[in-house]
């Protein structure tokens, strides 16, 4: 890990540190501010391309998390640029290939810690905490679920690197804190499908709802 992303990673976990210390009771509104937002690049920041249609606004909260991997390179570039790349990557294949409207995915954490939005919206309503837009990521969960991918390939054994986890934990407890979903509600692609997605992600289920919940 380099320098800059050394120390992003380590102001990121001591801003979520320091917010621990005089928390109120889980559930209460002060417990729910306590959560640190996280910094998660707009389509507009990593330069999307625009949809190629109308994406639904659905108007009440989401009720679970998917976590996924993309099944891209396990790349040992965990710069900011990279994480941009991979989000080009994603939504050519998704929108090129799959012929979505746009990502599937509502949001994509990068190798190196670094978090995108995917599906144009998806920061927007998330930020509002009370509606979200449709996604593409889940037979049977477009309409429940905010679907959280992550960057690289983990179903042959690979593990994911300290950053991607630390960073995917604080974005879970953002998005569990803002929408009301119980860490509990945190599910793996494959509990919806036949499919080895998301890999070693979901035998780390029960360690990833433990520290979003410990987060919280």
């Amino acid at each position: 890990m380099n320098a800059e992303n050394a120390l992003r990673r380590r102001l990121l976990l001591a801003a979520t540190a320091g917010l621990v210390a005089g928390t109120a009771l889980p559930g209460t509104a002060h417990a729910r501010a306590a959560v640190i937002e996280p910094d998660i690049d707009s389509t507009a920041t990593w330069g999307a391309r625009a949809p190629k249609g109308t994406i639904a606004t659905l108007q009440y909260r989401p009720s679970r998390i998917v976590i996924h991997h993309t099944v891209s390179a396990n790349t040992s570039d965990f710069s900011r640029a990279q994480a941009h790349n991979h989000a080009h990557w994603v939504q050519n294949l998704h929108m090129d290939k799959n012929g979505w409207v746009d990502t599937g995915y509502h949001f994509l954490v990068s190798r190196g810690g670094w978090l995108t939005e995917g599906r144009h919206g998806s920061l927007r309503t998330l930020t509002g905490g009370t509606t979200f837009v449709q996604g593409s990521h889940t037979s049977g969960q477009n309409n429940a679920a905010i679907g959280i991918a992550n960057e690289g390939a983990y179903h042959d054994g690979a593990t994911p690197p300290g950053a991607q986890w630390d960073v995917l934990v604080v974005l879970c407890a953002y998005v569990c804190s803002k929408y009301r979903i119980p860490a509990t509600q945190i599910y793996g692609h494959k509990d919806y499908g036949d499919t080895l997605c998301p890999g070693v992600f979901h035998d780390m289920l029960p360690r990833l709802r433990q520290e979003v919940a410990a987060r919280m």
